[in-house]
């Protein structure tokens, strides 16, 4: 399911990221890869804050979208 499905406070591990090479790519830098941990610390419209890695990342719903949990 896609991360925008997790619900506030949960903690998930990352499965598998869609989309083209360069969106993928992009997520990686920002520390979105399979089998991390991401916490979601809120959620206001389908946009998400998200903890990854020790630091915090805000995601607008389409990336979110993206993200397999």
């Amino acid at each position: 399911m896609p991360l925008t499905m997790a619900k506030e406070g949960e903690t998930v591990t990352i499965q598998r990221i869609t989309g083209k090479d360069e969106v993928r790519q992009h997520l990686s830098e920002l520390g979105f890869v399979v089998n991390t941990q991401v916490t979601v610390i809120s959620e206001m419209a389908g946009n998400l804050i998200l903890k990854v890695k020790d630091s915090r990342v805000a995601l607008d719903k389409a990336m979110a979208n993206r993200i397999m949990i």
